[in-house]
């Protein structure tokens, strides 16, 4: 529905022409209208009266809309309507366009059966429009006398084929007027060698606007804040579009987000720098070229820096700082992010963010971290609606409740389907009164073995091999993502096993403790290749004090089971299945020794590695297998 609150045309025009009158450079030439135009402070012409208005109506066959009959009869016709199109129709000048461009072959052809009804609508513009571009920079303007809402009001397309971009639609022809004058407004927000100030009351309203949403931001009002950053960044003012990008990038949003050229700023390429660098690094597949296109403007010195920090992105070493009392609780999230625990890592975060203090006038909000490969994945949409909304940089507010942690209790989560549905077997050992940088001397072979830099999860899976150029089929060394399992425990986790063999399998629990115990779970009840299977084994002291293997619809178990982990309450009679066998199990083990894995940071994070043991025996005499040899070019 169109805005139908009451609109006064002669102020709005009046305005807008005493603005542009204003920005005009001296001794430039122009038109002798433009002149005429400049010199009396009026785009528009002279306005039309009733009869004229019915007149062309009569011409056309239609009743013009609301908002454009009251146009004319204050202006017939307008110079300079943004910044492409130089004549704007009149009632003389109105005219059915009746595919005048030739482009209604071209858009229609571009429908497929797929299309929607405003696809559709696009493409039929071109011969039902009613045009009003008199003179453009090859820019149309029609309105479109089928588009139309409850109050008369017919939809006005916008179309430049250098703007490769599809029509665009504006509610009413007040509608497009009004974007026209935010247009112009950013087009001359920035202006250039040898043109006058762009000063007005319009800008001096905005720039307050902008001022207000920056302290509302530091409040905690972040959604008053983008509202009013929003509303002067549509006019093009300088200040708004870095501001708001800060909020949106906080909210998860990437699309178009450059900081409006604040990353360029000395003051502020510490904080906003390390952003942009890490876009280009997720999206650019190693083409640097386009590294400088984020930096316009900047100084040639910037790629330096940029360059350095981007190979340490690509390399996983890059690390966020900041100063006072929020950097030491950056240090000490990043910690915590790296063994896992990015519920206590974020509430570090948030813990000192009242502390926090910007680096300059046009710095909102902490958002460098982001870019660090351990913080980053501490971030979500709710997360950062909660940083935005507490108090900072001096300012006061109310503090916001927590988000809730996203790291469920226990292990039980292991059994929801992921997303991908990758997540069908995995194994784990958790091993007590050890660290987790202890665990690689505990699971591989040798004492040398050290951890790997930080990896995602499709990294660990796509990586496993590499560096090994060829090795028997019967190791089964798995690359292990490493961290805590609470208090007292660390795990190491592999989320994509090699199948299991339970002729051949070596459980490596009793090798992986000394004084405490450690634990073994290997879960393949919904695999999707060969007989479910579970096993669970516990060791103590290096010594085995019970296990079981499900599997080929048997139990077979050793030593004494205590009776929370008894298999037989869980998968009954052997023939039963095993559809309900591995929450209930996965719940009990967690319980039994006080232990759970970090959902967040083994889904979404970065994790150290290690390469373990192998999890099969050699084979034995008259036992054959296959070995593989792999070359890497």
């Amino acid at each position: 529905m169109t805005d139908t609150t009451a609109f006064d045309w002669r102020p709005f025009l009046v305005e807008w022409s005493a603005e542009w009158a204003d920005c005009q450079p001296e001794g430039e030439t122009r038109s002798a209208d433009d002149a005429s135009a400049r010199r009396s402070r009026w785009l528009g012409l002279p306005p039309a009266d009733e009869e004229r208005v019915a007149a062309a109506e009569a011409r056309l066959g239609r009743r013009l809309p609301p908002s454009y009959r009251e146009f004319l009869m204050v202006s017939d016709g307008w110079r300079h309507a943004g910044g492409f199109v130089w004549l704007l129709a009149g009632t003389a000048d109105a005219r059915w366009h009746d595919d005048a461009s030739g482009l209604a072959d071209t858009f229609e052809e571009d429908l497929d059966e797929e299309a929607g009804p405003q696809e559709r609508r696009e493409a039929g513009i071109w011969r039902r429009g009613l045009q009003l571009d008199v003179a453009s920079d090859a820019t149309y303007v029609l309105m479109d006398p089928e588009d139309v809402d409850e109050d008369g009001e017919w939809a006005v397309y916008t179309w430049a084929g250098w703007r490769a971009a599809p029509p665009e639609r504006h509610a009413s022809f007040r509608a497009f007027m009004r974007e026209m004058h935010r247009e112009f407004h950013r087009l001359r927000a920035c202006p250039g060698e040898g043109e006058p100030e762009f000063v007005n009351d319009t800008t001096r309203r905005l720039d307050g606007l902008v001022e207000e949403a920056r302290l509302e931001a530091l409040r905690g009002d972040w959604e008053g804040a983008l509202r009013l950053l929003d509303e002067a960044g549509a006019y093009g003012r300088p200040r708004a579009a870095g501001l708001g990008d800060q909020i949106r990038r906080l909210l998860g949003k990437t699309y178009m987000v450059d900081f409006g050229g604040l990353a360029t700023d000395p003051r502020y390429t510490p904080e906003l720098l390390p952003l942009l660098t890490a876009e280009h690094a997720a999206h650019s597949y190693r083409d640097d070229r386009t590294l400088s296109f984020h930096f316009r403007g900047a100084e040639a010195d910037l790629m330096g820096p940029a360059l350095t920090m981007l190979d340490g992105m690509r390399k996983g070493t890059y690390a966020y700082t900041a100063s006072g009392a929020f950097g030491e609780a950056v240090e000490r999230a990043r910690e915590l992010a790296r063994w896992g625990d990015t519920d206590a890592a974020w509430r570090e975060l948030t813990g000192a963010l009242p502390s926090w203090e910007p680096l300059g006038p046009d710095h909102l909000a902490p958002v460098g971290w982001i870019a660090d490969p351990l913080l980053g994945p501490l971030l979500t949409a709710e997360r950062g609606r909660e940083l935005l909304s507490t108090p900072r940089g001096g300012e006061a507010g109310e503090t916001p409740g927590p988000t809730p942690p996203l790291d469920p209790p226990g292990l039980a989560w292991l059994a929801e389907p992921d997303p991908g549905g990758s997540r069908t077997c995995y194994r784990f050992v958790l091993v007590e009164g050890v660290e987790p940088e202890e665990l690689p001397a505990r699971l591989a072979d040798g004492g040398g073995t050290v951890l790997n830099d930080p990896m995602t999860s499709w990294q660990a899976r796509h990586g496993s091999s590499r560096g090994r150029g060829e090795f028997p089929a019967y190791e089964d060394r798995a690359l292990l993502a490493v961290g805590r399992a609470g208090a007292g425990w660390s795990f190491a986790f592999d989320g994509d096993p090699a199948p299991f063999d339970r002729q051949r399998f070596v459980p490596l629990a009793a090798a992986a403790c000394s004084g405490g115990r450690a634990v073994v779970v290997w879960s393949g009840l919904r695999t999707r290749h060969g007989d479910p299977f579970f096993h669970l084994s516990v060791a103590r002291g290096g010594v085995e004090q019970y296990a079981f293997t499900y599997g080929e619809g048997e139990i077979r178990e050793s030593g004494h089971i205590p009776e929370a982990l008894r298999p037989d309450q869980y998968f009954g009679d052997p023939g039963d299945g095993a559809d309900d066998a591995e929450r209930a199990l996965l719940a009990a083990v967690g319980r039994e020794f006080g232990v759970h894995l970090p959902r967040q940071a083994l889904v979404h994070g970065k994790l150290h590695t290690c390469t373990s043991r192998s999890w099969t025996r050699p084979p034995r005499d008259g036992e054959g297998y296959l070995e593989v040899r792999v070359h890497m070019c």
